[in-house]
């Protein structure tokens, strides 16, 4: 009897249930979400990239680059199959001394505004380097950036060892003189 009365309150229950999701329901539920793509092309303009060559048994190096975000953007990541570890890092004076550390979360690009990244201030470190990196060779470096919707894009590169000629100081310009 117990049990007989038990399978009809849950029948009825289900009948209930049943209904008044028929009666509330006034639009189509909507389809589930499709399954998340890869992450959509960056929309980051970069320009003057290099990667600083590393001598025989140097385990890491820089790379350095200008970054510019029309709509703005948040780098959040660094990937090279030539380190081990490539993180987004930042050198600034802290007293005294010159403190490097990795930036966690990344960093912003304003829209429009060009962000740089040099020797002495933001630049992507890769350490535990795999092979050697020498003056003339690429390497490949992807982007992962983070728009203000928290949407996720990436942006691979290969990336020149050396720096630019256009860059380069002009002969003499870092002589000591009195």
């Amino acid at each position: 009897m117990k049990h007989s009365i038990a399978l009809k309150s849950m029948a009825l229950f289900w009948a209930l249930a049943a209904g008044a999701a028929a009666f509330s329901q006034t639009k189509p539920a909507p389809a589930a979400p499709a399954a998340p793509a890869a992450a959509a092309p960056a929309v980051v303009d970069v320009k003057d990239a290099w990667v600083r060559p590393a001598v025989p048994g140097q385990s890491g190096t820089g790379a350095f680059m200008k970054l510019t975000a029309p709509a703005g953007a948040r780098l959040v990541g660094v990937q090279t199959p030539v380190a081990g570890v490539a993180e987004v890092h930042e050198m600034k004076m802290e007293g005294d001394t010159m403190k490097m550390r990795a930036v966690k979360g990344g960093f912003e690009l304003p829209p429009r505004q060009t962000v740089e990244l040099k020797p002495g201030g933001y630049h992507l470190m890769l350490m535990d380097l795999k092979q050697p990196v020498t003056k003339g060779g690429t390497v490949p470096i992807t982007l992962q950036f983070e728009d203000a919707k928290g949407a996720r894009s990436s942006l691979a590169l290969a990336v020149p060892v050396g720096m630019p000629a256009k860059q380069q100081a002009p002969a003499g310009a870092h002589e000591h003189k009195h």
